[in-house]
């Protein structure tokens, strides 16, 4: 590469001299024969297209701009290599005079043009490919062999695949010691020769901290679960990081190695944390038109005891203002996490407690519940968590069937697969979250189970994914207990914006005996068509239906109702805002327009 007279020296040796400010007028790139793409990356990296920008706004020193220059040097250069070129001529004219031969204490005064020539040279193919001793199963970027464009990243990354290569199978100080790279300039091809050190294969050996946590060091251990005594395993590393991180308790975690291996052929690990601020606090609202105004909110604490443990508090006030009634819905429910609670169950199984108050006043019953949770909590990996527990729950009811009171034994459990790509407003993916519960009642008859399904898929169309068609099934079923030995809590129904939009909150029900009452099973499908607009606005046309039955089996002895609607999404940075309006399209539980508005899509 031959670039003339560059400069040796920083840049930053130039604000010992001071300029006058002056505007730049035009900065103009000169490439024979170079690629669209290649051209677009000179122009994006280019220090001097960045002060071009700058002086549109105002003015900028002839310092400003001489040392932009000597920067673009060396940055054009990296670019031509990237690329596969290693024979390029970089010329920089500032008002006809090349930058490096400007005295750096004698800056223009005005700067007018700045022309940037460059002569990329021929594209340099890769002649020598050796890259020694490689681990088994190692692979290397098909694009580092011979014959390839021999672009400067691609050495990079080969070297990277074999030093990983020996770090999957223990060797964590693996490294290149010794790497030969040749441009032959008549043959235009680049020979590479790269040696790896593999080092001794070691094991994991003790997990060491800095003590500044206000998280205990026993309890980063713990949660860390660092298998100390096996082999040393990047992947586990990786897994120590997120196990620290999902407590909340840390607003950074950094895992690194110890700089020797121990005498015995173990290596230390080291946990560099960053604390969260320990409290926080968040609301929420949601209006639909007949529903009302829905508030929440919720207090957090991060690290009650020391041990990274979660309290959270959450309250619900609804049906504020809702059409029809004058009683308001709320609950108040505290939940305690605690992390790798049990040392022999692994530090991806969680304990936690859970207490609840409840008073609902639902247009078919009103309740009010008590509920108390123990369980356990376990992450089979990053998409795949289940939940098992045990609990006692006190309702008081009142429906059509009269005063009933339930004091039931619980065994709730859960498992949820999130496969989508982003939580508020995914556009690839699935999601699915199963609940089974069975129950046993202490007080009389109405012994069974609730299970109940959520399965959501999203597909997104072209490369942007600007058009997304997004689906969703519902499956609700209470098995063992008859209808009328049920609490009405668990029974199901359908209308309102979880179910069916368009058609009033729970209107759809059976008739049992003379009573309205809920059904033992539901069935509920929508679907979804999503428009981007621009990147802040977006359209959706929906159709939602819902089914209510008697029976156990979802879809028999019972009624649908529909509704479809249009609305709107305005991207904000905890997800869209939401805007639906929608009416009934088949059944006979309601009529008219409702309107939905709250935080994140539908489903």
């Amino acid at each position: 590469m031959t670039i003339r007279r560059l400069a040796a020296a920083s840049g930053t040796a130039l604000c010992l001299a001071s300029s006058p400010v002056v505007a730049l007028d035009d900065v103009r790139f000169t490439s024979p024969s170079m690629s669209d793409d290649l051209s677009d990356q000179i122009r994006n990296n280019s220090a001097l297209a960045a002060a071009e920008v700058e002086a549109e706004d105002g003015q900028i020193s002839g310092q400003d701009v001489l040392a932009a220059a000597l920067s673009d040097y060396g940055i054009l250069l990296e670019t031509l290599y990237a690329n596969g070129y290693y024979g390029g001529v970089i010329s920089i004219l500032i008002d006809g005079r090349e930058a490096s031969e400007i005295p750096l204490l004698s800056t223009p005064d005005t700067v007018d043009t700045v022309t940037v020539r460059i002569d990329t040279g021929p594209s340099f193919a890769f002649g020598r490919t050796e890259l020694t001793p490689l681990a088994p199963e190692t692979e290397l970027p098909e694009a580092f062999a011979r014959g390839e464009t021999a672009r400067a990243s691609v050495v990079g990354d080969a070297a990277e695949a074999g030093v990983d290569g020996w770090r999957d199978r223990g060797h964590a100080k693996a490294e290149v010691t010794d790497q030969q790279v040749t441009a032959n300039h008549r043959s235009s091809e680049l020979d590479v020769a790269m040696r790896i050190a593999p080092g001794p294969e070691l094991r994991f050996g003790r997990l060491d901290t800095d003590g500044s946590s206000a998280v205990r060091t026993a309890a980063q251990r713990r949660i860390a679960g660092l298998p100390s005594g096996e082999r040393f395993d990047p992947e586990e590393v990786q897994d120590v990081t997120d196990r620290l991180t999902r407590t909340g308790a840390f607003s950074s975690v950094t895992v690194r190695e110890a700089e020797q291996p121990n005498p015995d052929g173990t290596l230390d690990m080291i946990v560099d944390v960053v604390d969260n601020k320990p409290r926080r606090f968040g609301f929420g609202a949601e209006i639909s038109s007949l529903e009302g105004l829905s508030l929440t909110a919720f207090w957090l604490h991060r690290n009650l005891w020391g041990g990274a443990e979660r309290l959270r508090i959450d309250g619900e006030v609804t049906d504020i203002g809702a059409s029809g009634s004058d009683a308001l819905d709320a609950s108040l429910t505290a939940r305690l996490d605690v992390p790798a609670a049990i040392a022999e169950l692994g530090p991806n199984t969680h304990a936690f407690f859970e207490a609840s108050v409840s008073t609902l006043n639902e247009p078919t019953y009103s309740a009010d519940t008590a509920e108390l949770t123990a369980g356990l909590t376990r992450r089979f990996n990053d998409d795949l968590t289940g939940e098992i527990g045990v609990g006692l729950l006190y309702s008081q009811t009142e429906d059509d069937l009269g005063e009933r009171e339930f004091l039931l034994f619980t065994l709730p459990l859960s498992l949820t697969w999130d496969k989508r790509d982003i939580d508020l407003d995914p556009t690839s993916g699935w999601y699915l979250d199963a609940e089974l519960t069975p129950f046993y009642n202490l007080d009389g008859e109405g012994s069974g189970a609730r299970l109940f399904t959520d399965l959501r898929g999203y597909y997104g169309f072209g490369e942007s994914k600007n058009t997304v068609l997004a689906g969703r099934l519902q499956l609700g079923s209470v098995v063992g207990a008859e209808l009328e030995d049920t609490q009405p809590e668990f029974l199901f129904y359908s209308g309102g914006a979880g179910t069916v939009r368009g058609q009033p909150y729970q209107s759809l029900t059976v008739e049992f005996d003379g009573n309205e009452t809920g059904g033992r099973s539901f069935l509920g499908l929508s679907t979804e068509l999503r428009q981007d607009v621009n990147e802040t606005w977006g359209v959706v046309a929906f159709a939602d239906a819902g089914y209510i039955s008697e029976a156990s089996t979802p879809g028999t002895e019972g009624d649908w109702h529909a509704g479809a609607g249009l609305g709107v999404r305005y991207s904000t940075p905890i997800g869209p805002l939401r805007v639906d309006v929608a009416g009934p399209v088949s059944g006979d539980t309601g009529e008219g327009v409702q309107l939905y508005i709250g935080i994140g899509q539908a489903f």
